[in-house]
């Protein structure tokens, strides 16, 4: 993979003012092309208007990412406007309140379309030019919870575990074809005052994806593990 993202088209899948306008900004210091998922058309609009006004290349599609026919629309829209995918940053998930035994069925399948099987869907939109290239990045953002899970929120445990799980068969098919796919435990929360930097954040996505092929693991950690 190049160190530089000069000709790259990122596109991010459920962005927002936080984790991922910082990746955005990153990723377009570079020269970078940006493509924004979310759904909110206010909040895209927001957020390119920040970005175009560094003189970034942006294009936003508005999409419902727990509905596959409005997120494949959305996806192949930024395709259409930027090209083919080289980076994909996939940030959904949904707070679903609940423990094991008492959540209820549909809003636990919810938590899962839109942790999981918004992320499969991204990937199977993304990865065939990737392949084609030989080339790729594919960024799971994860969560401690896929290990520690929650009782009062069982459904969220069971979503970032399951995208764990996604990244590691990922990792496995597409490494030979010259794909990275992996997810990154963030191991802190995003908001409030014990917040992690999302601006570090967005830096180690840049790291990992011009990392050399002999570096890549499918389950990295944000702050890395002491060893």
């Amino acid at each position: 993979m190049s160190d530089q993202a000069d000709g790259e088209t990122v596109v991010i899948v459920a962005a927002g003012p936080g984790l991922g306008l910082a990746v955005a900004r990153r990723f377009a210091r570079e020269g970078a092309a940006i493509g924004l998922v979310a759904r909110s058309r206010a909040r895209l609009a927001e957020l390119a208007e920040g970005l175009r006004a560094d003189g970034t290349t942006v294009a936003v599609a508005e999409a419902d990412v727990a509905d596959p026919v409005s997120l494949r629309g959305a996806l192949a829209a930024l395709r259409e406007l930027l090209g083919d995918t080289t980076v994909l940053v996939f940030n959904a998930s949904e707070w679903v309140e609940g423990t094991p035994t008492g959540v209820g069925y549909d809003e636990f399948l919810h938590g899962l379309r839109v942790g999981v099987g918004a992320a499969l869907l991204s990937v199977q939109e993304a990865a065939p030019a990737m392949r084609a290239a030989g080339r790729g990045t594919i960024l799971l953002t994860g969560s401690v919870a896929a290990e520690k899970p929650s009782v009062a929120a069982a459904t969220v445990g069971v979503a970032k575990a399951g995208l764990r799980n996604l990244a590691l068969s990922l990792h496995r098919e597409l490494e030979p074809e010259g794909v990275q796919a992996l997810t990154v435990t963030i191991r802190g929360v995003l908001q409030g005052p014990s917040a992690l930097d999302v601006d570090e954040i967005a830096d180690h996505y840049w790291r990992l994806h011009t990392q050399p092929r002999g570096s890549w693991s499918a389950v990295v950690s944000h702050p890395p593990e002491a060893d």
